[in-house]
């Protein structure tokens, strides 16, 4: 019988064809905590009895989310954590590596048809490398660092084509905004999102991530492209590349399928207070902004600084704009200074932070105050996400972020 590839996936990880609907105890081959959800895991890990976790070796725990500690709260569970990571033998990458996810794609610890769990909804994005990838609460995460194992419900698939080539300073976080816009923010509660067409199969790594990434922001319980050259090229010399062949059968059965032609689209704008509110950038041009974020999770890699930096050229930064830029990791971070954008992003009026998430959960620095309006290259832009539930945060591309922050107001990346 047509499996679809989530399907593939739990059936291979069960020992038994599965399908869409099921519900399954599933191994899992990675978890990953970070310095906000840890704490509390790991207390729900001892509640059960915990006292060995199932596998060091498949346990992955980061510090991004307040780094360095902005409060003594933070501090006392980065030293928590620290001490829990000695006693299991987890190797801890703490405060110096970057935000989670990228970290864990870039080690290489997501792969084509694994099962992997994170504490934390963002976790989908290692989907891109086909792995099967999904955020899971503390609770459940305290579960599978006691048993390797967890509970599914196998979920259906809602197929998304894309076809054709991006037109210029159009690009992959577009795209994924005008999906969010067409399928709504619980258009696919508790259902895989499978992006596949020609675009996706063109598209590099960083790009797969950013849709991947923001899969959740439909309900989407994960977001997968099918694992092909391109991942296998990205994963070479990061880990196993010996399966980079893996697809949804000819005749599978989708929930639903929607069509997205690249060449049609143009810069799009999440508008307050929800994701799923995407509009034409031509919308919104001439809002005032106080504040820009290029960074986060879903678009802090060096492809994404590169292309703010193509766009800002040798202007300015509005002076009335605060440009905070943040690369999603260390590696990110010097690829980004070794091809100087670092110093074009300074010298231009910009504050470059170390990696880490920033203002994107609005809990370590660079929060709104009532009133103020942000644009941002994050995942999410719901009231009081960064700072007051008085000000307002709109969601964009690097290259509308760039052009806007040039201007002081929200600017088609076309017309710099």
């Amino acid at each position: 019988m047509a499996a679809t590839l989530v399907e593939k996936i739990f059936s291979q990880k069960c020992g038994r064809s599965v399908r869409a609907g099921e519900v399954v105890m599933a191994p899992v081959d990675l978890a990953m905590v970070h310095d906000i959800t840890g704490p509390l895991a790991v207390q729900k890990f001892r509640e059960m009895g915990g006292t060995r976790v199932f596998d060091p070796g498949k346990i992955v725990l980061l510090f991004d989310h307040q780094v360095p500690a902005d409060s003594i709260s933070a501090a006392n569970n980065h030293v928590f954590l620290r001490k829990f990571a000695i006693e299991q033998e987890i190797p801890n990458l703490d405060l110096r590596e970057g935000i989670c996810h990228q970290v864990v794609m870039e080690r290489g610890r997501a792969g084509p048809g694994e099962i992997i769990v994170g504490a934390d909804s963002h976790t989908c994005m290692y989907g891109a490398a086909g792995a099967f990838a999904t955020g899971i609460g503390s609770t459940d995460m305290g579960f599978v660092l006691k048993f390797g194992a967890l509970y599914f419900r196998v979920p259906e698939t809602i197929r998304i084509v894309a076809t054709g080539t991006f037109p210029p300073r159009v690009g992959p976080k577009d795209l994924i905004l005008e999906i969010t816009g067409r399928l709504g923010a619980d258009g696919a509660t508790y259902q895989a999102l499978e992006f596949t067409g020609s675009t996706f199969q063109t598209m590099d790594m960083p790009g797969r991530m950013t849709c991947c990434n923001m899969a959740v922001e439909m309900g989407a319980k994960a977001g997968i492209v099918p694992p092909d050259r391109v991942t296998g090229e990205y994963l070479a010399g990061r880990r196993d590349t010996s399966l980079v062949s893996l697809s949804s059968d000819p005749g599978a059965r989708f929930a639903q399928e929607y069509s997205f032609n690249a060449e049609d689209l143009t810069p799009r704008v999440a508008v307050p207070h929800n994701v799923d509110q995407v509009v034409d950038v031509s919308r919104v041009a001439g809002t005032p902004i106080d504040q820009v974020f290029i960074g986060s999770c879903t678009n802090g890699r060096f492809e994404d600084l590169k292309e703010a930096a193509d766009v800002l050229g040798n202007r300015s930064f509005h002076p009335s704009v605060r440009v905070i830029v943040i690369p999603a990791s260390r590696t990110e971070y010097l690829k980004a200074l070794r091809a100087g954008i670092i110093e074009k992003f300074v010298s231009a009026g910009a504050l470059v932070e170390a990696p880490c998430c920033g203002p994107c959960m609005g809990g370590a620095f660079g929060l709104l105050a009532p009133g103020e309006v942000s644009l941002s290259t994050s995942n999410r832009n719901f009231r009081g996400r960064q700072g007051s539930t008085e000000a307002s945060v709109y969601l964009c591309s690097p290259a509308t972020a760039a052009a806007s922050a040039i201007n002081g107001q929200i600017t088609d990346p076309r017309e710099v």
